[in-house]
């Protein structure tokens, strides 16, 4: 009992310490190279948030809540170990949607079972914190199923779609000025249940090529969706750590639009499209392509002085990335300079390339960013391309007509000769043709990235000096 009058008397100490650690876990994961230690100090922060709220309650229903955080941790760490690296992007969706339902479960619950009428400011607060929550909730969903290729998230388009979107955002905020003037519950319930079908219609028309900046976005609107949550609950540890996650989201969206050359507002409501798109130079006539085997790649590497990897989903589809690992030691063995090169949107989430080779233990210092190695390209004898499309289409420097263009590329074009390993010659994610695979200096290998790879690492062995 004592230890228990402690922790909540000095409530704002521990609070205070657990958000210090909620920030320095922040500056943790902006460099791979301190991204464990930021997680530990997350995890840490956490515990001590959790603790302390927890003593804090007033009247808690022990058994409810640990059985609730026991079942959780169970699901938690089963899902941790069963995970792919494949499936993280929608695995990230739909934990920003568990935030989004607890946001709105909690101002659901405040409001039936608070007895008088709340104040103003609190009705403010339920009325920003639920529609947040409620948009995200589905919209993470949508996303969810959309990155894991499920029958029911399905793309919608047509010229009906942006003003159906206005409608549901007008009764949306419509309903939700009625509830906060007057308190009425019903008012409140419809807004909950508008901002749910807006949340999903909002993100069912943005194409596949602008999922990673949505569930960049997605994961600020979880951020700001927790934040809402503290104020509900007066918990001031929840609002530090929800306005840190919600406005490091937002920059986040921000660089990644930039690096894409867009505005924010024109991949939420205009998007890139999703159906296949054809570009503006584009006679209809066939198209021809060299193509080369596994052998034929990996001579050229061992035997060339400058070689640059531009990994794409493709390499994460395959789970290749050991084998390029692998790949990538031997080389250096063999006296080449190997380096990495990542595009911002490369993958389906934000640093989706960076975790792979991470995961891979790729040394930090050869992965660059694209606007470190761009200016490689043209003095580099070998581009191997494995499982990317858009970010190295040359149609976004070359084809006004181009959905992508005027996008910053990775201009592997500017190499004496580029390798591309894809399963066919099929669109990327973005339904885009690539005319960098019909270029005369470029060889493409047909097959599963790892096994073309692995065949590669048995050629380097076979013809190394």
């Amino acid at each position: 009992m004592n230890s228990m009058n402690v922790i909540a008397a000095n409530a704002d100490w521990f609070y205070l310490v657990g958000a210090i650690l909620f920030v320095l876990t922040l500056r943790g994961l902006s460099s791979p190279k301190t991204a464990i230690r930021g997680n530990r100090l997350g995890m840490a922060a956490m515990t001590i948030a959790v603790i302390t709220t927890f003593f804090l309650a007033d009247g808690p229903i022990l058994w409810l809540i640990i059985g609730a955080m026991v079942l959780g941790a169970l699901v938690g760490l089963w899902k941790a170990k069963t995970v792919a690296m494949t499936q993280m992007p929608e695995t990230v969706a739909l934990m920003h949607s568990f935030v989004g339902l607890a946001a709105v479960a909690i101002a659901l619950a405040t409001v039936l079972h608070t007895e008088q009428a709340h104040s103003t400011v609190a009705r403010l607060e339920l009325f920003v914190g639920c529609f947040i929550g409620a948009i995200t909730f589905s919209a993470s969903v949508f996303a969810f199923g959309k990155l894991a290729a499920k029958s029911w998230a399905k793309t919608v388009a047509g010229s009906w779609v942006k003003p159906v979107q206005a409608l549901l955002f007008i009764a949306m905020i419509g309903f939700g000025i009625l509830y906060f003037t007057t308190d009425s519950l019903t008012a409140f319930y419809i807004m909950t249940l508008l901002a749910v079908i807006f949340g999903w219609m909002w993100i069912a028309p943005i194409g596949g090529g602008d999922m990673p900046v949505v569930v960049s976005l997605l994961n600020s609107f979880s951020g700001w969706a927790a934040a809402g949550i503290g104020f509900t609950l007066g918990n001031s540890m929840l609002i530090i750590a929800g306005s840190l996650v919600g406005s490091s989201g937002a920059i986040l969206s921000y660089i990644m639009c930039r690096a894409m050359n867009r505005s924010l507002l024109n991949v939420l409501f205009g998007g890139m499209g999703t159906a296949a798109a054809v570009a503006g130079d584009d006679d209809g006539s066939p198209k021809t392509y060299k193509s080369g085997s596994a052998e034929d790649a990996g001579f050229l590497m061992a035997n060339a002085s400058d070689v640059i990897i531009v990994p794409g989903y493709g390499m994460a589809q395959g789970r290749a990335q050991n084998a390029v690992k692998e790949m990538y030691a031997l080389l250096k063995d063999e006296g080449v300079n190997v380096r990495f090169a990542i595009h911002p949107v490369a993958g389906r989430m934000p640093g989706h390339m960076n975790v792979l080779l991470a995961e891979a233990d790729v040394p930090y210092d050869d992965i660059l960013e694209m606007d470190e190695i761009n200016s490689d390209f043209a003095s580099t004898d070998v581009v191997l391309v494995i499982g990317a499309n858009d970010v190295v289409n040359p149609s976004a420097k070359q084809d006004p007509a181009s959905p992508i263009f005027g996008m910053p590329i990775l201009e592997v074009t500017k190499a004496q000769t580029v390798m591309v390993i894809k399963r066919s010659m099929s669109t990327g994610y973005a339904g885009l043709d690539n005319s960098l695979f019909y270029m005369d200096k470029t060889m493409m290998i047909f097959g599963d990235a790892k096994k073309i790879v692995e065949e590669m690492v048995r050629s380097i062995n076979g013809t190394g000096h």
